[in-house]
């Protein structure tokens, strides 16, 4: 781990990994969004808005699946000092803040015709939106950090204490009364059909590659202004008073 810790050699493996990841990724969720809307059936109950979940369920992976990035870059960060894990960690909250907002906002849609409202102050809604609001906060939070000069500790712990949330997303659903769906797929057993399992996986696959292309094209970028910075500084430095 600490061998990719060199930020030139990170950026040289970043050269050649984030745009195989982004391609690839917007091959395959292109490619898995085409086939749910134009090849997968309508759904015996729900009907054409089964469609929306070739984005919604992916969105939801990855909102959880960032502050996930986020709390163990952070752990990383705080445990072992990695110089680029603080830069990983506020890589990847934008990321995981744009597909949480996509999807609340796609739930919302299939839940319009699914329960007949927008919005229900439901477990499972009520902790992404939590989530949401997290990520807000770690994103101002990183971003006065470094205004500031203050250490990523202070994030890092916040990134570590929002984690609890990471759970109760996933086990609301069981824990309460929720008209949210149970889950679909457990450990070794799927309730739903082939038809739309293939294509769903493949889009969770895609928008996957897509989250890592994305975190490491911002790794790169705040890893330049980092050393940019660091350049001006040594050069005020050296200017006579």
């Amino acid at each position: 781990m600490h061998g990719f810790a060199n930020p030139k050699r990170f950026l040289s493996l970043a050269k050649w990994l984030t745009p195989l990841l982004l391609g690839g990724g917007l091959v395959l969720a292109g490619g898995a969004l085409a086939w749910g809307l134009l090849v997968v059936p309508p759904d015996r109950l729900m009907g054409e808005t089964v469609r929306i979940l070739f984005l919604h369920v992916p969105a939801a992976w990855l909102g959880m699946g960032g502050w996930t990035a986020i709390a163990l870059s952070s752990l990383v960060y705080l445990v072992w000092r990695h110089p680029l894990a603080a830069l990983a960690a506020r890589a990847s909250a934008v990321p995981g803040a744009v597909f949480t907002a996509i999807c609340l906002v796609t739930g919302s849609i299939w839940g319009r015709p699914t329960w007949g409202t927008w919005w229900v102050w439901d477990g499972r809604l009520t902790s992404m939106l939590v989530l949401l609001f997290l990520f807000f906060a770690y994103i101002a939070l990183a971003q006065a950090a470094e205004r500031e000069g203050v250490s990523p500790r202070i994030p890092a712990i916040f990134g570590l204490l929002g984690a609890v949330n990471i759970p109760i997303i996933n086990r609301s659903v069981v824990w309460w009364n929720s008209l949210h769906q149970p889950p679909s797929l457990t450990m070794g057993k799927s309730a739903i059909d082939a038809a739309f399992l293939v294509p769903l996986l493949v889009a969770v696959l895609g928008f996957s590659l897509i989250f890592g292309g994305v975190v490491l094209a911002r790794m790169r970028a705040l890893l330049a202004q980092t050393q940019t910075e660091a350049r001006l500084r040594r050069r005020a430095m050296e200017l006579p008073a």
